[in-house]
């Protein structure tokens, strides 16, 4: 049967490789699994995300609100606090859903990226 089976990355073009290296790595404590010059890996079980140099990306998002990527977390608020003190800009404090919690911030090229939390069943 053809179908997808699952989502098996992302990646972030930018042109702004060391800002955005630094951003995931030392605000949000990321740990990259691999390391070039203009691109960096980051794995969790198979899932890869990337943040990697592109020569036709300039400038920042122009519809952030498009593509929003969300990092599960066990203790929103603690990770708020943390990436708060560490000058992260968020645009959405913690907020209860219906499904748990969520917070948004930007990162260097003006993305949205969101900690969630899910409530245990």
């Amino acid at each position: 049967m053809n179908k997808i089976n699952k989502l098996a990355g992302v990646i972030i073009w930018t042109e702004n490789f060391d800002v955005m290296y630094d951003f995931y790595t030392q605000k949000l404590g990321l740990v990259p699994h691999t390391l070039k010059k203009e691109s960096v890996n980051f794995h969790w079980d198979n899932l890869k995300f990337t943040i990697a140099f592109h020569q036709k990306v300039r400038s920042f998002s122009k519809d952030k609100y498009r593509i929003m990527l969300n990092f599960e977390v066990d203790n929103i608020d603690s990770m708020y606090k943390l990436f708060f003190s560490k000058d992260v800009e968020f645009i959405r404090k913690p907020s209860d859903e219906k499904w748990g919690k969520v917070a948004s911030f930007l990162d260097p090229d003006q993305n949205i990226i969101q900690i969630i939390q899910n409530y245990k069943k």
